[in-house]
């Protein structure tokens, strides 16, 4: 996966796409567990494709991107 790899724990590195993405959200490298929860707390992200997906994000992604 080259570059992803880089941005995973070292557990995730070698996990498939497709199961990357229901892979907790903590497997992401610099996500601590407590992050994770705060996360699952605040907006139900349980997973990659959830943080990925979450409509509160994509709408800050896509205004941040608009701004530039």
């Amino acid at each position: 996966m080259g570059q992803i790899d880089a941005k995973l724990d070292k557990q995730y590195e070698d996990t498939p796409l497709a199961d990357l993405a229901d892979a907790p959200v903590a497997a992401l490298q610099g996500v601590s567990d407590d992050d994770a929860e705060h996360l699952k707390s605040a907006f139900n992200i349980k997973t990659i494709r959830d943080l990925g997906t979450n409509k509160y994000f994509l709408w800050a992604q896509a205004i941040a991107k608009l701004a530039e």
